[in-house]
């Protein structure tokens, strides 16, 4: 009913706009026949001055010329205006039968192309008949919806809770992620990794306080991953948050030699905490490995940005120190340009200049890059 109730309010709308023009007069009336009256009576007001003495006759008689001149004009144009009133009528004849076409022919035209084009006999599309159709051209919202009508249906579906806690967990839905893994980890047994995700589903939902629950998440994913960063990171945090400040220092002290490319972090961590943290290690020893993946994913924005800038800074101390291949100065200079620090890539790009001097390869693989980075 209400499709029907707009189309009609369109159609309205577009009579209307086609209609506007056709009301308009095409011109308004002539001021002839004003005009005639007027210079008659400035004639007659001439000749009542002339008796009262009020001007010349020679005065009068050249006001008289001026305005029988006027006065011609004016009865000439007044006789022309009724000559053209017959075409005026027909034109007025014509507007309204252009009017009445209009008003017949749109609505029926447009009933007639909807009929032709359109499915009026179609029945409405339900909600659940749309997320069915096809995923290709479906946005996140409406996949996560197929995915839980799918849920709803069967809730018994591991995989389709696992999957949905990952995607609650990247849309801070925490308080969703939280059930859906532990529907997953009912239903699908536990894992390192998955009792890992399930506890900073924990701690995020508590604005990263580390609760009962999220330690003992934690606590099973160490036994099945003794390895495993974040559950160590975190509990480590729990053991700050439960003001014992020297354990959560040992904690991340532990973690430093396997997580070089989270070291920076975790050095930030034992300083925030009061503690003395070692020595910077190799940050350009290796590429990172899944465990620092896993750990930059638990981090905040600001602690991962940190937790980068430390491997940059390790990879700039080496390179200056012990030297290295184009591909890493080239690394490093792509790592500052990356963080909006041109100055540094600059720099960097001058000293990767002066330690290849010999390599004219590496001189013009240099060139090259700077090129590319506006440098």
């Amino acid at each position: 009913m209400l499709l029907w109730i707009a189309l009609a309010a369109m159609t309205g709308l577009a009579a209307l706009a086609l209609l506007w023009p056709l009301a308009q007069r095409g011109s308004a009336a002539t001021p002839q026949a004003s005009d005639v009256a007027i210079y008659k009576d400035q004639l007659a007001e001439i000749d009542r001055d002339l008796e009262r003495g009020l001007i010349a006759r020679s005065e009068a008689q050249a006001a008289r010329i001026e305005v029988s001149r006027r006065l011609i004009e004016a009865d000439e144009g007044e006789k022309a205006e009724k000559g053209r009133q017959p075409a005026g009528q027909a034109s007025i004849g014509r507007r309204r039968l252009a009017a009445a076409i209009v008003l017949v022919a749109v609505p029926l035209l447009s009933l007639g192309l909807y009929a032709y084009l359109g499915s009026p006999s179609s029945p409405d599309q339900p909600l659940a008949a749309r997320l069915d159709g096809n995923i290709e051209n479906a946005s996140l919202d409406e996949l996560v919806a197929r995915v839980e009508a799918k849920l709803a249906e069967n809730p018994e579906d591991g995989r389709g809770w696992d999957l949905m806690a990952q995607i609650y967990l990247r849309q801070q839905r925490f308080e969703d992620a939280k059930q859906a893994y532990a529907n997953a980890l009912r239903l699908l047994g536990s894992t390192a990794e998955r009792e890992a995700n399930f506890g900073v589903a924990i701690v995020a939902a508590a604005d990263r306080m580390v609760t009962a629950d999220a330690k003992a998440a934690f606590q099973r994913a160490l036994k099945l991953d003794p390895k495993e960063f974040r559950s160590a990171y975190f509990l480590g945090l729990a053991k700050e948050q439960d003001g014992d400040k020297k354990g959560a220092v040992e904690a991340w002290q532990a973690l430093i030699p396997d997580n070089p490319n989270a070291a920076d972090f975790l050095r930030q961590e034992i300083a925030r905490v009061g503690g003395q943290p070692q020595a910077a290690p190799d940050m350009a020893a290796r590429g990172p490995s899944q465990d620092d993946v896993k750990a930059a994913q638990a981090m905040t924005p600001e602690e991962r940005g940190k937790m980068i800038q430390g491997m940059v800074s390790g990879l700039s101390e080496r390179l200056k120190s012990q030297g290295g291949s184009p591909e890493e100065w080239m690394k490093l200079i792509k790592a500052y340009s990356v963080l909006g620090q041109a100055d540094n890539a600059r720099t960097a790009l001058a000293d990767a200049r002066k330690a290849l001097a010999n390599s004219p390869d590496a001189i013009r693989q240099m060139d090259e890059l700077s090129k590319a980075l506006g440098l």
